[in-house]
């Protein structure tokens, strides 16, 4: 009689599920339309083509007008400047003046101005967290949807008259250092507008959370955020806040220096994307996210979020705005650098 090889069986140890399985369950669990990490949502794909259609729609008008000479300037006796881009002496003369504007502004205007601010900050945070936390389960790919989408918040701040505590420590600052400016014209300035911030924030995650916008995937990321904000000792915070508000105001600085929609578009885009794919700390939008991660069910009181971020960061925020960049760029076109010449 012949024999049959023995069969063996062999156990096999299941496969572990790659990390787009598991985003595709955890949505599928909450309902969501995920395939391999990637929202099938309609709306998802519509922002994410308005994004892409505006930086190219910026690039063509910006090279349209260099091909037909708006970006030289013109000989002199030859009519007015029509250059794209103001010098560094000129943009810092134009911020020093704004200090003077600032300085004599009635504090409802004041506050009206920095209340839409914070509207505004909040309205693309808001914009971020929907998006971001929607198209992917990776935290890094939802940082880089929220440094894409966030910057929008100072385009629209700085073009409609809108006023954030952040930039207002370096404007209000070099007026001080000019003489413009009394400490406190800065004091006033500054507190007003912080808690006008705070205010137009607060607004727009209130109107988030009536209308059920903290859920799902934008829940799970401002939980997440909030959490890894308030991880961090005192110490760095600051530094992170100093790192932040020192980018910020570049953005402020090239906006300022661009005399074009779309040289503005960039000039605010890049900073703004920059420190938050790094991980540094504002105020202002810590003011909109931090109220999102509590409204979304973060295990933290009003009090952790005021101990462990907003207050460290406001420090570094204005140490930033005041010395960093306000007093760096008044040794270099202002008064703190005349005696050195």
């Amino acid at each position: 009689m012949a024999l049959s090889a023995p069969a063996f069986v062999v156990a096999t140890k299941p496969a572990l599920p790659t990390l787009e399985a598991r985003a595709d369950a955890a949505a599928k669990s909450r309902g969501q339309p995920f395939v391999n990490g990637y929202s099938e949502d309609p709306s998802v794909k519509y922002a994410l083509t308005c994004m892409a259609a505006t930086f190219t729609v910026a690039g063509a008008l910006r090279w349209r007008k260099q091909r037909r000479g708006g970006g030289v300037r013109r000989a002199a006796g030859e009519g007015p400047s029509t250059a794209v881009v103001a010098s560094p002496q000129e943009t810092y003369q134009e911020i020093v003046d704004k200090s003077e504007y600032l300085r004599d502004q009635a504090w409802l205007k004041t506050f009206h101005a920095g209340f839409m601010g914070g509207c505004y900050v909040g309205m693309a945070g808001l914009l971020s967290l929907v998006i971001g936390g929607n198209v992917t389960h990776e935290f890094i790919n939802q940082k880089a949807i929220f440094a894409a989408l966030f910057p929008i918040n100072l385009l629209l701040v700085l073009q409609t008259g809108g006023q954030l505590f952040t930039g207002n420590s370096a404007t209000m600052a070099i007026g001080v250092y000019e003489g413009k400016c009394k400490v406190k014209d800065l004091v006033r300035n500054w507190c007003i507008a912080y808690v006008a911030n705070i205010c137009g924030c607060l607004l727009i995650d209130v109107v988030a959370r009536y209308t059920g916008m903290f859920t799902a995937g934008a829940a799970d990321m401002a939980i997440h955020t909030v959490m890894k904000k308030c991880g961090s000792t005192f110490g760095q915070t600051v530094v992170k806040g100093i790192m932040c508000n020192w980018l910020v105001c570049m953005a402020v600085w090239l906006c300022t220096m661009a005399k074009d929609l779309s040289g503005k578009m960039v000039g605010v885009w890049f900073p703004i994307s920059m420190f938050i794919a790094i991980g540094f700390e504002h105020s202002v939008a810590n003011m909109f996210i931090l109220p999102a991660g509590l409204f979304s069910g973060a295990p933290l009181t009003l009090w952790d979020i005021l101990i462990k971020n907003l207050i460290p960061v406001t420090i570094g925020n204005a140490i930033a705005g005041a010395f960093v960049v306000g007093a760096g760029m008044s040794y270099s076109f202002g008064k703190l650098g005349k005696k050195d010449e």
